[in-house]
């Protein structure tokens, strides 16, 4: 299964494209796909957000799911949907809205 994720040009957040069609804050809602088509068709919108300038360090990433939750693979991911690992009170997992995902 996989992921499409970037960086948002404006802000440099890290999003995660979803089954809506937008870039999301939150790894929660991102659109898994688990086949070539699929991910060739996250590889399409990620190269057009990046051509129009919406996104830069567009990825595919492996992911699971666990319980209903989206998990990234890689500690390099998992990171980036949480937050710095020093200091808890900062990044996604500071949100209110990280306790609801």
């Amino acid at each position: 299964m996989k992921i499409l994720t970037a960086n948002r040009l404006t802000d440099g957040e890290a999003v995660w494209f979803a089954a809506d069609g937008t870039w999301g804050e939150t790894i929660a809602g991102a659109e898994i796909v688990s086949d070539k088509d699929g991910e060739a068709r996250l590889e399409a919108t990620g190269k057009a957000a990046y051509d129009n300038n919406e996104v830069v360090d567009v990825n595919l990433i492996d992911v699971t799911v666990v319980a209903g939750a989206i998990q990234p693979l890689r500690l390099r991911e998992v990171i980036r949907a949480a937050g710095p690992t020093n200091r808890l009170d900062l990044g996604k997992q500071a949100r209110p809205a990280a306790d609801a995902a």
